[in-house]
């Protein structure tokens, strides 16, 4: 994969990955309320979710590459298309975020199994529209048709699984001073304007490109 590619491909996923969702906002509560370690467990079924969302995602615009390259160019403009409109919505955000509420108090509460947070990292993820449509816009044009998909793929997804990796790592350090700089809505707004404005940017490329 050109290096060209991997320096925006990463700080297109890191931004959409730090910025504030389901995810991120539990592992912040879990970090708070059960510890770091123990949100481990539910950081690895939240990863395998996004490997395998991520993998779904490059070979279904595999085999539209390989076999219908028109609707491949058609997924592409729309993809740049919606990239640039999430960055406009977080542009358009008012900074509004809704922490749960144990993790605002950090009140204690029963210690769940690990086989349970990793069924609910893995089920968070996958069941999250919003991670499968980032997915389905952001990897397919990332894809060299001219060279094997073999290693792109591994190249993406190990990527896309670093970063999202060490940003759950900082909501769940982060406990409480992540939880009130969060709470506030300047802060918020700061965080979606970067990300929005790196979301518009990556939309006008993909869609020249």
């Amino acid at each position: 994969m050109d290096l060209s590619v991997l320096t925006l491909l990463v700080p297109a996923s890191f931004f959409v990955s730090v910025t504030p969702g389901l995810c991120m906002m539990l592992a912040l509560s879990l970090g708070i309320t059960v510890g770091v370690r123990h949100t481990l467990w539910m950081m690895a079924g939240e990863l395998v979710g996004v490997a395998l969302v991520a993998l779904a995602a490059v070979l279904g615009a595999a085999v539209l590459i390989m076999q219908h390259p028109a609707i491949f160019q058609v997924l592409k403009y729309c993809g740049g298309a919606y990239l640039a409109w999430m960055g406009v919505q977080m542009w358009r955000s008012q900074g509004q975020l809704a922490i749960l509420d144990e993790a605002e108090r950090g009140v204690a509460c029963a210690r769940p199994s690990a086989r349970a947070l990793m069924a609910q990292g893995f089920v968070t993820d996958v069941a999250n529209p919003k991670g499968w449509a980032f997915f389905i816009a952001l990897l397919p044009p990332f894809i060299n048709q001219s060279k094997p998909l073999a290693p792109q793929l591994s190249v993406l997804v190990t990527t896309i699984v670093l970063l999202e990796t060490l940003c759950l790592l900082i909501y769940a350090g982060g406990g409480q001073g992540l939880s009130r700089l969060l709470a506030r809505a300047e802060n918020v707004r700061l965080i979606n304007r970067v990300s929005g404005s790196l979301m518009l940017l990556v939309g006008i490329w993909l869609a020249l490109s």
